[in-house]
């Protein structure tokens, strides 16, 4: 597939100081920090994003409905597809590279996810909105909000074969607390593999809005988890928890995003750990307990990085947003820092863009 890049040189930056864009927004970041090509924060800075992926196809199928991101290590990315109408649940897999002009994505193939009599699953029961990578490569974890479920499935043929426990509560009511399609948005893996992270979008009906619970998992790549514990986790005002990546150590990057219908797309990256934090297990209403959330801090507000060329196709405070849902972590950057990958699902929609994008971000210690 022929892939179209963009790069933010230092000029482009500036230039769009003139541009109509409101002040306080990335250009007015940008324009701050000369020094700073593609500053987003003290934190982050923007590298590149590419729309080579939008409306496109690969192996006789759309490209859309990007939900979740994973690296394998060797260069490529695997997304999963979310519900679209009943098309067959599947992953796309796509070369992801920084080079000297940009960020270079280009699909390579998909592959359908098959329950265990071989039959496809499809948006009629099956979500996905997280994705893990397992070590060696050879399988992947995704959940799906619709019941919730985490199953895994193998990566050559799409062939499920292992499905993980999932506590009563976090089932979509009436069988459980949850609400539908605010279940698990996001799944992350330790580097060891030996800890999972699901994350609920939202709330369990008795504890309240923004407060949800991040559910971790202990075992090992490839073989069996089983519930370990429950994180309390607060959102801002009107987002959902819709990505988490693990640290190691216990830390966590989460990914909030809204949507505001005539004003567009919010889009935040936090740091928060895991460590020292309390088991809400046992917790039936986190209202109770306000004071068990993780901590967290901010990384990067995607408003707040140049628009860089981009545009939407619909109202944004900032061209270069859509409906970011996947993150992964990828290789080192300059200065100390690591490449954060984020990818936005379309929904099918022409109104949104599939985009990739590549930020440098500082990873230290919490304050």
């Amino acid at each position: 597939m022929r892939t179209r890049t963009f790069v933010l040189p230092a000029a482009a930056a500036v230039a769009l100081a003139v541009s109509g864009v409101p002040a306080g927004t990335a250009a007015a970041s940008a324009v701050g920090r000369p020094d700073r090509p593609g500053f987003c924060s003290p934190s982050a800075s923007l590298l590149g994003f590419s729309d080579a992926l939008d409306k496109s196809e690969v192996s006789g199928t759309a490209v859309s409905g990007l939900s979740a991101l994973g690296l394998d290590g060797r260069g490529r990315a695997v997304a999963l597809v979310d519900n679209i109408g009943t098309t067959p649940a599947r992953i796309v897999e796509f070369s992801l590279r920084r080079g000297r002009n940009g960020l270079d994505v280009a699909a390579s193939g998909a592959t359908t996810l098959k329950r265990p009599d071989g039959t496809p699953y499809n948006g009629g029961d099956f979500d996905g909105e997280g994705l893990v990578i397992e070590r060696g490569g050879r399988t992947v974890l995704a959940s799906s909000e619709s019941e919730p479920s985490i199953r895994r499935f193998r990566r050559g043929d799409g062939g499920q074969s292992a499905e993980l426990p999932v506590p009563e509560r976090f089932r979509v009511a009436p069988a459980g607390q949850a609400a539908r399609n605010q279940t698990f948005e996001s799944l992350a893996a330790s580097p060891d593999g030996r800890t999972l992270y699901g994350g609920m979008e939202g709330s369990l009906a008795p504890d309240g809005p923004g407060a949800v619970r991040i559910l971790s998992y202990r075992g090992r790549p490839g073989g069996a988890y089983e519930p370990a514990a429950q994180y309390a986790y607060r959102t801002d005002a009107s987002l959902g928890l819709v990505e988490l990546v693990a640290l190691g150590d216990g830390g966590l990057l989460a990914l909030e995003r809204g949507f505001t219908a005539g004003v567009g797309n919010t889009v935040r990256v936090y740091r928060a750990s895991t460590r020292g934090a309390r088991d809400v297990t046992d917790v039936g209403s986190l209202r109770d307990e306000p004071g068990a959330a993780l901590r967290k801090e901010p990384v990067v507000d995607l408003v707040d990085c140049p628009p860089s060329g981009a545009t939407a196709r619909q109202p944004q405070p900032n061209p270069l947003l859509d409906n970011v849902e996947g993150m992964a972590l990828g290789g080192p950057a300059s200065g100390g820092r690591r490449v954060l990958y984020l990818v936005s699902d379309d929904n099918g929609n022409a109104a949104q863009i599939t985009r990739v994008y590549a930020l440098s971000v500082r990873l230290g210690r919490m304050s």
